[in-house]
């Protein structure tokens, strides 16, 4: 099997290490493996199944070499590496906002669009966490009755931010059961987590939209390759650690009744159902963390209007929503 030099930019990350345990999970033929992150973590050793590497500066790496690029440190970093790693040879697996809307970059979930990796000019987007999820679960039902309208809300983990977050979220939590002043800074979460839901997630832009709910909104159109869905969304952040959660209600051209969907749901690839209200049994954060499916639950008519579902999906925003769809991109690209 021929094997392949990669790279990971952002490898200290909570997405970069994700993405080098599970580029070992799947045995994904790598020659060599570089890491790469800012100076402040250059020396760093990271563990890749039997081995030790140390962390390079991004601002002074070559990708001389470097068949694919797996990238998660922020569309900005992106935007300054990519031209140098593309002139060098590499293909990009981009994990920011950077190139998802760009026409000329293939934005793919692998389970929904997989062709599209074929069009590459040496640049294919990751989607946002929260749209992988959703477009997975979504994709076979508007193949089997076209989907006219979606409206979203998320339930989003704290680790979407990164880190920081994470951080921020514990120290919260400690301090108001100590009944200590709680902190909050601005520059990660604008309000108190611990204990509390912020309706906003990034900025908010003109329209009175975020840029997350925005993302959610054009992205499953590009993926789906439908302008004409009607999409509205709010995110939320939650004191979850990981996995994000989607109340999700659609609306179809054709009938598509609850078994129907759940049928078809069963045997579709990435999806798993968990849906039995008798048994108080759905989709929950904690049972999908660390897991690769999406889970979808509480399938049921929407009694106010006509052709309406609602379904709860559910997805490690770390894995599946990001590092897993990433290298199965990867996994695509080395196998067309």
């Amino acid at each position: 099997m021929k094997k392949y030099n990669v790279a990971i930019v952002g490898a200290t990350g909570m997405v970069g290490t994700e993405m080098i345990k599970i580029l070992a999970e799947r045995n994904f033929p790598v020659n060599n493996l570089k890491l790469i992150a800012s100076g402040r973590s250059q020396g760093r050793m990271l563990r890749f199944k039997n081995k030790r590497i140390k962390v390079e500066n991004l601002d002074r790496v070559s990708f001389k070499d470097i068949d694919i690029v797996l990238s998660s440190a922020g569309s900005a970093i992106s935007k300054r590496f990519a031209p140098r790693a593309l002139r060098q040879g590499a293909v990009i697996i981009d994990n920011t906002s950077a190139f998802r809307m760009d026409k000329n970059v293939p934005l793919v979930v692998p389970e929904v669009n997989a062709a599209q990796i074929n069009r590459h000019r040496g640049i294919i987007a990751n989607p946002n966490c929260s749209t992988i999820q959703l477009v997975l679960a979504l994709w076979p039902l508007h193949l089997k009755a076209k989907i006219k309208r979606i409206v979203i809300s998320t339930y989003q983990s704290v680790s979407g931010w990164g880190k920081k977050a994470v951080d921020e979220l514990i120290s919260q939590t400690e301090r108001s059961l100590s009944k200590e002043k709680i902190r909050v800074n601005r520059n990660i979460i604008p309000h108190q987590i611990a204990f509390n839901v912020v309706p906003q997630i990034d900025r908010f832009v003109d329209n009175g939209y975020t840029l997350e709910e925005m993302k959610l909104i054009n992205e499953t159109r590009k993926i789906i390759g439908d302008s004409s869905i009607q999409i509205t969304a709010t995110t939320v952040r939650v004191p979850v650690v990981i996995s994000h959660s989607e109340s999700v209600n659609i609306q179809t051209e054709k009938k598509l009744t609850p078994l129907a969907a759940r049928k078809i749901l069963s045997v579709s690839s990435g999806i798993k159902i968990i849906d039995d209200v008798t048994r108080l049994k759905y989709p929950l954060p904690i049972q999908a963390a660390g897991k690769d499916s999406v889970y979808v639950g509480r399938i049921r008519r929407d009694q106010s209007i006509p052709n309406g579902l609602n379904l709860w999906i559910v997805s490690d925003n770390l894995r599946k929503g990001a590092a897993l769809n990433a290298i199965q991109i990867a996994e695509h690209l080395i196998n067309a």
